[in-house]
């Protein structure tokens, strides 16, 4: 069996001819996505290739219209790659699309349950949203593409400002940051997938914004505020019941506005965009979850003023969506926490939200 499979991809590659094969290998890497964040919202993918580069493959119609942001998760991915779920904030919903290889196709939209969607996470067929000008969570059930509301999933929290919600690991339980009260809460889930009260944790450094998991379950924050005048990041560790403690406290990144978060795939470095230094910042992550500041700059981006930022699965390329350039910037993510610059793309003007496969 295993001799006829090697001749018929022999057959295929006589018949393409090497070029042709490449260059199907080349758009098969991955995809990157954004919203336009319009009235009429929609989502904007671009094929990766395995060098990185980006080449704009379709618009797609969520049905709901753009809003206020400053969040980190407006568009996400499933953890298997099949699906997509992005927020409309101007509308109050969430929209749903199957991820095909010829693209995006529209699966489904429904009400966030609360108002301003600014930041959705997802994992196995749960989906959690946070409304930021309602102060709320909501949760749904997935079921091939379509959407339905959790049974007493809707909690609300004291303060405001949420910029990101995401889950653990584990999938039991919720992360929510709020800029304006410098709060952590913590939502544990139910048997019935439910999420329980809010427990709140005060932010060990100022104006918490985005985060990420690593590996072994340490939950990295920025600090746009966190290093006054300039930005910090700290981390913790997340218990079953959902108890945060600290690991490390508020760690210079030496620049300003430390807003988005991603943490490379082994869980060894994570980095800060730092919209205000128009830089991105690498720690490193020790197995405690322990923070090192690696390279303060290990890239700058003249007049970029990044608004989100995304790893790919594999963690070989970090993509920055530059809300004032209206670019995203790619770079080749090196072993010991590098960048090295890649060629980016031009989006529209007001394109917010960022994930990538």
């Amino acid at each position: 069996m295993s001799r006829v499979i090697v001749s018929l991809v022999a057959f295929v590659a006589l018949l393409l001819g090497p070029a042709s094969v490449a260059a199907a290998a080349e758009r098969s890497a991955g995809a990157v996505y954004t919203l336009t964040n319009t009235a009429a919202n929609a989502v904007i993918a671009y094929d990766r290739s395995a060098s990185g580069a980006l080449t704009w493959s379709g618009t797609f119609t969520t049905g709901g219209s753009g809003g206020p942001l400053g969040s980190q998760g407006a568009v996400v991915t499933s953890d298997d790659g099949r699906w997509l779920y992005a927020v409309d904030s101007g509308s109050n919903d969430i929209a749903v699309f199957r991820i095909t290889k010829d693209g995006l196709v529209w699966s489904d939209r429904i009400a966030s349950a609360g108002a301003q969607p600014v930041s959705v996470t997802t994992s196995h067929d749960l989906v959690y949203v946070v409304n930021a000008a309602s102060a709320s969570i909501a949760g749904f059930r997935s079921e091939d593409g379509k959407l339905s509301p959790i049974v007493g999933s809707i909690r609300t929290f004291a303060g405001n400002g949420a910029a990101q919600i995401q889950f653990s690991p584990s999938g039991r339980a919720l992360v929510v940051t709020e800029k304006t009260t410098s709060t952590l809460d913590v939502f544990v889930l139910g048997k019935d997938d439910a999420a329980g009260p809010a427990t709140s944790y005060p932010s060990s450094g100022t104006t918490p914004f985005g985060f990420a998991f690593g590996r072994h379950g340490d939950l990295v924050v920025s600090e746009a505020a966190g290093a006054a005048p300039l930005s910090a990041a700290s981390s913790y560790e997340i218990s079953k019941d959902g108890t945060l403690t600290a690991i490390s406290k508020s760690i210079p990144t030496t620049q300003a506005a430390a807003c988005w978060v991603a943490v490379t795939k082994d869980g060894r470095y994570a980095f800060t965009a730092n919209a205000a230094s128009d830089s991105i910042s690498t720690f490193s992550v020790d197995e405690d979850g322990a923070l090192t500041l690696v390279f303060a700059q290990a890239a700058h981006l003249t007049g970029a003023h990044t608004t989100d930022m995304a790893l790919t699965k594999n963690s070989e390329f970090l993509y920055a969506n530059d809300g004032a350039t209206h670019m995203i910037s790619a770079f080749r993510v090196g072993a010991d926490g590098t960048l090295t610059r890649l060629a980016g793309v031009t989006i529209p003007v007001g394109a917010s939200g960022l994930a990538a496969q």
